[in-house]
């Protein structure tokens, strides 16, 4: 069992990172993480990444679940490209997750529309403006689609994931 997580280069947020991946390991997971820029990638509050590979090289198909990590940095990835296109492939029938400011991203990949979901404050308008049905949760899970609305829920949301993937 692989699980990609998707981190910007800098200013992700580290507990967004951490904790989930803390729930997938301990469910047996092997975790791979993937940033725009090769090396380490940089949390907001000091923590480093290693980047096992950059956006361009991913094929979702490749991951069980593929979970998009919030913080300010997210935000490098609402028009990216590759994020969009990983998004909208891991949609295709693997469990997608984000956190915090992450939604915009599935939110702009056009993988919201008629399903329920919560974000960050800040993103609300964004992801209903692209068809998703807010929930005010901290933790929202519709079918495949996992997310969570900030670093509060992080463990949570964590166990979220592990729950929706049967284990």
């Amino acid at each position: 069992m692989k699980a990609l997580f998707v981190v910007a280069p800098e200013m992700f947020r580290d507990e967004e990172y951490t904790e989930p991946k803390a729930a997938l390991e301990k469910a047996g997971f092997e975790i791979i993480t993937a940033s725009s820029r090769p090396g380490t990638a940089s949390g907001r509050f000091g923590l480093k990444a290693k980047v096992d590979l950059t956006l361009d090289k991913v094929n979702a198909a490749d991951y069980d679940a593929v979970i998009f990590v919030g913080g300010p940095g997210s935000h490098d990835y609402y028009n990216n490209e590759e994020a969009l296109r990983i998004a909208r492939e891991a949609a295709g029938g693997k469990l997608v997750a984000s956190i915090c400011s992450a939604g915009g991203i599935l939110a702009n990949a056009g993988i919201l529309k008629g399903r329920k979901a919560t974000v960050f404050p800040a993103e609300i308008a964004l992801i209903k403006s692209k068809g998703a049905v807010y929930t005010d949760t901290g933790v929202v899970v519709d079918g495949n689609l996992v997310t969570a609305d900030g670093p509060e829920h992080a463990k949570i949301f964590g166990e979220a994931i592990v729950k929706a993937l049967g284990l």
